[in-house]
């Protein structure tokens, strides 16, 4: 064959789409994954109201994506077996049938009652968009193994570059564009006409291939197979960056600040650093990995220590430390890649080192940890595996070529670090003032610089850094055993104070108990105070709705609510995290002294009460929104259609909307209206008296399908105010909701 026949591979397309092979096959990875981005938080969409939020409903979810982009990226590698014409066709036969599937969307099926989520749930998703799922996320291994041999042998990957730019705009349009703009069955027929659009592009793109198997440089692997150590080191520089950017969402609104939608910068910047990483020209990966151990050493303890004084700078350190990292260890797998001829394999061992990084942050850490260990863990792995470089040829110079000498300086090197260590966390250093801790962090960062070179002193210092500025003080905690207890849903701390104890969830406030005697321990705080909406409620019950008046409470928290218990009444509270009732049930007391005999009812609150009798509540408590945990399919029209079932005709209905990010007073007002309830706003601002009982601030809607009996409610108490709306506001249904007109953030006027 000669080298022009190399070249110039001989295909069947016309010279004009041969002209536009290389854009034609950018745009077509680009739209695979674009579409890849844009199924999952739509399939979410449409199965929060069927399947509720449960943990496990959303874990199984997480373990059947994973498995279908493992199989996608398996079958890829397999597929490289065969000549490429053959490829294109066996691929698009597997396109043509997962069309079957189209439009997208669940299958019409309720989850039986005793049903197990974890079987239940990856069948349901797996037989609604498996084959779909799986036909695209082969695409992006596929496509660049054809571009190769459509190429006469070019580099192709820098396509995947591309891919990580179409990943990127589908993270980004979700949220912003497709979920505000379109209604869930409008947003399913976009998809499927992407999908059409990726048929159509894949099949020109076969058309380019090479009709004859001598034609196909760089496809069949001719080239040394790579060792076990290599694969096991790029599934490694997958698993890091992969853990770390799920470690770092929960890391922030853990430690850091709870925001809305925060989960996307670092899941964008992770998509980012591969376009950089794979980019044809190298200058800013080579930067960005060259600086990335002196980010590692300088973030990493300050991130650790967890102060959320400054939670914006903090936030915008952390997300720094992922980009650098992500970018330096991508960097670093791209320059161990194969020949084009073993591309499928890289990408194969690059997809299970992401899945084992997923399935470690969000699967296995939570179970294992009582806090953010993974963060720690993650960051000192970063370190260990980023490349490492002289920063100046002054420090080559200082380490020595000599091995003797160079055991010496890292034995000094792990000695001053220890002792600032032991002088930090000793006992005559605990009331270090913030000029003290600082001079501490800045001695170890300047050790920590001229070890960048030297990867087992740099190790130490990092270490070091990592255990004095937070590592010490949180093991100190989960030592004590019963301060911190971590779920699914995030970690809950106790704090015990003289007269007080306090539970926080993350960054919020969940719930305060004052201690002292039986009356103390039953007074109802923070949000619950009687002045509040649902305070004065509560006392209203045995006048609105005699002695045995039934109640149900969405959100259990420390119990609190508890204490407005009179005898002859029925409570039932519905709480989606069993942590949570251990909690209520244990370090706090409300239960205990005040209702013993609640009844618990554990699960989503919209799937168990719909199992529930109808009109069997006389009040429903909705309080499961806390900072920027809004569970939309709580507040949609069929959400308020399943309470009014529930409650009787002239029930009453209290939503709790106090929050820091989030307006929701339209969304609560147009299903009133549209739904006929009848509604009132009270926001109660506690007298400085109350204050010092930790009473706070509330925001609290209360709404009735009796006009007579909401008036009963409002007249006992000055301060109910008739709730106003928005003209133009659109109500959320399990169809269409989006949280942009509500974020306070972007919407000044709101109040």
């Amino acid at each position: 064959m000669s080298a022009e026949a190399v070249a110039e591979p001989q295909s069947g397309a016309p010279g004009w789409l041969k002209g536009a092979s290389g854009p034609l096959f950018v745009l077509t990875i680009l739209l695979g994954s674009f579409l890849l981005f844009l199924v999952q938080p739509m399939i979410a969409r449409m199965a929060l109201p069927r399947l509720g939020g449960a943990p496990a409903v959303w874990n199984s979810a997480m373990l059947i994506y994973q498995a279908l982009l493992l199989g996608g990226y398996a079958y890829a590698h397999w597929l490289g077996r065969v000549p490429v014409r053959q490829q294109a066709m066996i691929h698009l036969g597997v396109l043509a049938v997962a069309a079957l599937w189209l439009p997208i969307g669940l299958m019409a099926m309720q989850m039986p009652a005793d049903a197990e989520p974890a079987v239940w749930v990856p069948w349901l998703l797996a037989a609604s968009i498996g084959p779909l799922f799986f036909a695209i996320s082969a695409q992006a291994p596929l496509l660049q193994r054809w571009f190769a041999a459509a190429s006469g042998g070019r580099d192709p990957y820098a396509l995947y570059a591309a891919s990580n730019v179409g990943s990127f705009g589908g993270l980004i349009a979700y949220p912003l564009l497709v979920e505000p703009g379109m209604a869930l069955h409008a947003q399913s027929w976009l998809w499927t006409g992407g999908y059409a659009l990726v048929f159509v592009a894949v099949a020109a793109c076969a058309l380019l291939l090479p009709r004859k198997v001598a034609d196909e440089p760089h496809v069949h692997a001719t080239s040394a197979p790579p060792s076990k150590r290599r694969v096991a080191h790029w599934i490694a520089l997958a698993f890091v960056p992969s853990g770390l950017m799920l470690a770092t969402s929960s890391f922030l609104t853990t430690d850091i600040v709870a925001v809305p939608m925060l989960w996307v910068l670092p899941l964008g910047l992770y998509l980012l650093s591969f376009t950089i990483a794979f980019a044809t020209r190298r200058g800013v990966a080579v930067v960005l990995t060259r600086f990335a151990p002196i980010t590692i050493l300088l973030f990493g303890g300050l991130m650790i220590a967890g102060h959320n004084a400054n939670p914006e700078l903090n936030a915008l350190m952390a997300l720094a430390l992922l980009f650098m990292v992500a970018v330096a260890l991508h960097t670093h797998m791209y320059d161990l890649r194969p020949e084009a001829d073993r591309l499928t394999g890289f990408y194969l061992a690059m997809s299970v080192g992401g899945a084992l990084g997923g399935v470690f942050a969000a699967l296995v850490a939570p179970l294992v940890f009582d806090w953010t260990y993974e963060y720690p863990i993650l960051i000192l792995a970063a370190g260990l595996l980023v490349p490492q470089e002289w920063l100046l040829p002054f420090f080559r110079r200082l380490w020595g070529e000599d091995a003797q000498g160079r055991r010496v300086r890292i034995l000094v090197v792990a000695l001053i670090v220890a002792l600032i260590v032991w002088f930090g966390v000793s006992k005559g250093s605990d009331l270090l003032g913030q000029r003290q801790a600082g001079i501490l962090y800045l001695t170890l960062a300047l050790i920590g610089l001229f070890t960048v070179g030297m990867r087992v002193p740099f190790m130490i210092v990092l270490a070091g850094a990592l255990f004095l500025f937070g590592g010490f003080r949180s093991i100190a905690m989960s030592w004590q055993g019963d301060l911190r207890t971590r779920s699914y849903f995030g970690v809950y701390t106790i704090t015990d104070l003289a007269d007080q104890k306090r539970l926080a969830h993350g960054t919020t406030l969940h719930g305060v108990q004052l201690v002292g005697n039986s009356e103390r321990l039953k007074l109802p705080t923070t949000y619950y105070v009687p002045g509040s909406g649902v305070g004065q409620a509560m006392q209203a019950l045995p006048p609105l709705y005699g002695p045995n008046a039934r109640v149900g409470v969405v959100g259990l928290g420390t119990g609190t609510l508890a204490c407005y218990a009179q005898p002859g009444q029925s409570w039932r509270f519905y709480e989606i995290d069993p942590a949570v009732v251990s909690l209520a049930r244990g370090p706090f007391r409300f239960l205990e002294q005040c209702r013993p005999d609640a009844k618990i009812v554990l699960g989503d609150a919209r799937v168990r009460l719909n199992e529930e009798p109808a009109k069997s509540l006389d009040l429903l408590v909705l309080d499961a929104f806390s900072s920027d945990a809004v569970p939309m399919h709580l507040m949609t029209l069929e959400a308020f259609a399943t309470y009014d079932r529930v409650l009787a005709q002239d029930g009453l209905l209290l939503v709790h909307i106090s929050n820091r990010f989030l307006a929701l007073e339209p969304v609560v007002e147009r299903a009133a209206k549209l739904g006929g309830w009848s509604a009132a706003q009270l926001t109660y601002h506690p007298p400085l008296i109350e204050e010092l009982n930790e009473a706070a601030t509330s925001d609290w809607i209360a709404l009735s399908r009796s006009p007579q009996k909401l008036a009963q409610l409002t007249a006992r108490a000055d301060g109910w105010r008739r709730l106003e709306g928005r003209p133009g506001f659109t109500p959320w249904t399990d169809d269409y909701a989006t949280i942009l007109p509500v974020l306070r953030s972007l919407n000044k006027d709101l109040p």
